[in-house]
């Protein structure tokens, strides 16, 4: 399943960079809560507005409510074979970098340290004032609802419709792009920008480009090398 070119590249690699999606999470068993189009997500609510910039102005409570219910859900899933597999890779390369478009904090669960979270993580919250982060795994609901420091309301720390990804954890994860030599893309279709250009950025900056994903994507013509397979059936035999 792994090629000998690729067995190469992945043994004499110095600089590595992996992005991963929706899809490695899913072998844990993470719902992604997407619904196609207008579906109802959440009391009548499609996904892209009860995860909004708006609801949180307008409706933090219910926001509150429909991400204590998805941390609910996550409670019992734990990383697998793929997350662990990474985490060992941190120590096997010069310089690795793994960023993520997932919330779920199962990369860190496995053992991997500093992950460039794009989009947040779901068991994190903020003060929308000082923002002031707070940890909250294993409280739901959560707490707090107001920041100890300067008494503002509190927020779930993640990357919501109509907000700009973080600036530090993108250009992190840009610098790790343009400056790999190998470069994974695992469990996502990389259509959302700017993660999306992630993988652009470093195939044209001469990086070797592999695709993890059982399905096609629009990023599989682009890719050196695509490997139709589940993450956790193909991380472990590297």
């Amino acid at each position: 399943m792994i090629s000998e070119r690729l067995r190469e590249k992945f043994n004499t690699a110095k600089h590595v960079c992996v992005l991963t999606g929706a899809g490695i999470s899913a072998e844990s068993g993470v719902p992604t809560f997407r619904g196609g189009g207008q579906t109802a997500v959440w009391k009548g609510m499609p996904f892209d507005e009860i995860s909004s910039a708006r609801m949180v102005r307008e409706n933090l409570p219910e926001v509150w409510e429909w991400f204590d219910y998805r941390r609910g859900v996550l409670k019992d899933c734990e990383p697998n074979a793929a997350h662990f597999a990474l985490a060992k890779w941190q120590d096997k390369f010069a310089d690795f970098t793994l960023v993520t478009q997932n919330i779920d904090g199962l990369h860190a669960a496995a053992g991997s340290r500093g992950v460039v979270e794009l989009h947040g993580n779901i068991q994190r919250a903020y003060c929308t004032n000082c923002e002031k982060r707070f940890d909250i795994r294993g409280k739901i609901p959560h707490a707090p609802d107001e920041c100890d420091e300067c008494g503002a309301k509190a927020r779930p720390d993640v990357v919501l419709f109509g907000e700009m990804l973080p600036a530090g954890a993108l250009f992190n994860a840009q610098s790790a792009a343009v400056n790999c030599d190998l470069f994974f893309v695992i469990g996502t279709s990389a259509l959302v920008y700017p993660a999306a250009g992630l993988a652009e950025l470093s195939k044209r900056a001469g990086a070797f480009l592999v695709e993890i994903n059982p399905e096609e994507t629009p990023m599989t013509g682009f890719c050196d090398e695509p490997i139709r397979a589940r993450a956790g059936e193909i991380l472990p035999l590297f």
